[in-house]
């Protein structure tokens, strides 16, 4: 993940007045007067790159994340140590394995994984683990999931391998951990979904679809594992910067952030961690009486319509 970058040197009101045109006057201008605003230094307003942990809220408890040797899967695994948790973490990638270490020698108590989630022995192996080492699971994270975004020119082994890692393996993980958290009087699963689970987006039927089927997937589970005492929701990041945004990013952040972030109301891309606090939220009992319920954590992308930002937009009444 791309470090957030400089400290602003203005004030988040000032930066306020600066955009709605009213530091002159003092009131909301209409829009022919509003000054034109070019992307600014403000784009990096609170990212949150660190958060204060909540000492002991899932002490004693135990977690397993998947895909969380990067990204979103790691700052979430992170978080949940930071706050007391024992967790097990999945990932195809060998990086995991110094994760572990580090994690180990902070004083962590994890356990890595190394496999595809679209292999289903190494799902239930991985499982097993967790269960042997800890004797119960508390909550999952449902997380790794393959970037495979084709369109027209998507072969039946793209959608084998975008479903099979995707929902598929969401859905063996919840079924081989369920039985344990109902053990334990109940627990909580959280799934990570996406922005793209909602609209359409250019050559992306396979990773849109699959990320539909999330959200679907989240609604029945939350249903059935109600009766068990088990919590089911997901959460849909808007553009985050992780792995697969900065592979996209050529030229770095400095570049490409004004313009992508402006596809979301705060004009800047997420942070992983700010994705892991809502997903440790979800997955608290703070969140008790929360479920089948999906957390938008998207800067207000979807909460824009086609004209964006609108300072480009001219209405009836406007002038």
């Amino acid at each position: 993940m791309v470090a957030a970058g400089v400290a602003l040197q203005h004030s988040a009101q000032a930066r306020r007045n600066a955009k709605n045109g009213c530091a002159r006057s003092g009131i909301f201008p209409s829009v022919a007067e509003a000054p034109e605003i070019s992307p600014g230094p403000w784009y990096k307003v609170n990212p949150m790159t660190q958060r204060t942990a909540i000492a002991n809220r899932f002490q004693g408890k135990v977690a397993v994340v998947t895909g969380g040797a990067s990204g979103i899967g790691r700052a979430t695994l992170e978080e949940l140590v930071r706050e007391g948790a024992a967790a097990a973490f999945l990932d195809m990638s060998p990086s995991g394995a110094e994760l572990e270490r580090h994690l180990t020698e902070a004083g962590h108590d994890v356990l890595f994984c190394q496999g595809d989630m679209g292999d289903e022995a190494f799902c239930r192996s991985a499982a097993g683990r967790a269960l042997e080492r800890w004797g119960k699971v508390n909550y999952l994270v449902n997380n790794a999931f393959s970037f495979i975004s084709k369109g027209m020119d998507a072969t039946r082994a793209d959608w084998d391998r975008m479903f099979q890692t995707g929902p598929a393996a969401y859905a063996l993980m919840t079924q081989l951990v369920a039985p344990s958290m109902r053990e334990q009087g109940g627990g909580a699963v959280v799934n990570v979904s996406s922005i793209s689970a909602f609209i359409a987006q250019p050559g992306r039927w396979t990773y849109n679809a699959a990320k539909g089927a999330v959200n679907t997937l989240t609604k029945c589970m939350a249903l059935d594992l109600a009766p068990w005492g088990i919590r089911v929701n997901s959460v849909s990041p808007g553009w985050i910067w992780t792995r697969e945004v900065e592979k996209a990013a050529v030229g770095g952040r400095e570049k490409w952030e004004p313009l992508w972030g402006q596809y979301h109301m705060l004009e800047r891309l997420g942070e992983a961690v700010e994705v892991a606090a809502a997903i440790l939220f979800l997955l608290s009992d703070d969140a008790a009486f929360i479920t089948a319920t999906d957390l938008a954590v998207d800067g207000g992308y979807r909460g824009m319509g086609s004209e964006g930002l609108g300072r480009t937009s001219t209405f009836a009444g406007s002038r």
